[in-house]
């Protein structure tokens, strides 16, 4: 099965499996009377809408490069990440303000069974279906299945606290009913909201991170650097590496300063060798090698990528002199 196919897939699932989790929290929420499940089933609903626009980027990501976008469209999976943060927020905002307004105007929560049921079932499959999206996600490295999946690892959490604070409930009617114990249910949708932002501000960050061209990551960079400075013939040196990713694509660039007495030809193949390299570490990577001649007059920024001994540098500077005179 194809990459494409996999990613398709894997969000497919995503959809069916939120969209049967927002009818059962949905239901039992309103029929129990609590908020902090109503709240689950809103977070569930916007992890749906979260899981479509996903399904849409993962399948219009692939489209191949064309006139208006010759770069491909690998970063449609990073507007789909911001605009699932977005998401998110809002929805963090709109369980805070009715939380608060139960806080202020406590409701008897009914059959709280229910309820624990309900998001216990919940956490099991959100557990199954987000493994299933990191699984993928690492295996593809989609940035918008990575992002889904986080959603519906975070539900794993909250759900987790609304069942906590829904058992409390059911404990303290039962062993101490003399006490009012239904504040816990606004309380735990509060938590809910403020991991929900939490989750949004990590999936915004990484998601703006790749729409503003940051660089790869330290590992990456550094594995290149050891990479280009192997010794080879007639190879001098380096400067100016630069790298960003769009969607599951990397570019890089760099300039390569080799032996001024190497022909176009010797140059053209040494690089042709160093992007299939690359491209066995870094899958679909765009590698764009600058070739430049070395006249031994070392600039700041070639010095640090520089391979050769000082010795070596003053030899090319003569040599670069002797040829101009």
């Amino acid at each position: 099965m194809s990459a494409n196919r996999r990613k398709s897939n894997a969000a497919l699932l995503s959809v069916v499996s939120n969209s049967t989790l927002v009818a059962g929290k949905l239901a039992v929420g309103l029929m129990i009377g609590s908020v902090a499940v109503i709240s689950e089933a809103i977070h569930s609903a916007l992890d749906l809408v979260a899981a479509l626009i996903a399904l849409f980027a993962v399948r219009t990501s692939h489209k191949p490069a064309d006139r208006e976008h010759p770069f491909g469209h690998g970063k449609i999976e990073n507007i789909s990440g911001t605009i699932e943060a977005l998401l998110i927020f809002l929805a963090a905002v709109w369980i805070i303000y009715e939380a608060a307004k139960k806080l202020m105007h406590p409701e008897v929560v009914e059959s709280v069974g229910w309820g624990v049921l309900v998001m216990g079932v919940s956490s099991l499959v959100n557990i199954l279906v987000s493994s299933h999206l990191f699984r993928v996600a690492r295996e593809t490295e989609s940035i918008a299945l990575e992002g889904d999946a986080w959603h519906l690892r975070t539900d794993v959490y909250t759900s987790a606290g609304v069942m906590l604070g829904l058992v409390l409930i059911l404990l303290g009617e039962r062993y101490l009913p003399a006490y009012d114990w239904h504040w816990l249910d606004p309380t735990a949708a509060i938590v809910v909201a403020l991991l929900i932002a939490r989750a949004a501000w990590r999936l915004t960050r990484d998601a703006a991170g790749d729409l503003l061209d940051t660089s790869l990551p330290q590992t990456e960079r550094q594995w290149l650097r050891e990479y280009i400075c192997r010794p080879r013939p007639a190879v001098h040196g380096y400067h100016d590496l630069r790298t960003r990713r769009s969607g599951e694509v990397r570019f890089i660039e760099f300039h390569l300063i080799v032996h001024g007495d190497m022909t176009v030809e010797e140059s053209h193949y040494m690089t042709d060798v160093m992007t299939l390299e690359i491209n066995k570490r870094f899958a679909n990577a765009i590698v764009t090698i600058h070739v430049e001649p070395c006249d031994g007059r070392c600039q700041p920024k070639c010095v640090d990528g520089c391979l050769l001994t000082e010795e070596e540098r003053a030899k090319h500077r003569r040599l670069h002199h002797d040829r101009r005179a």
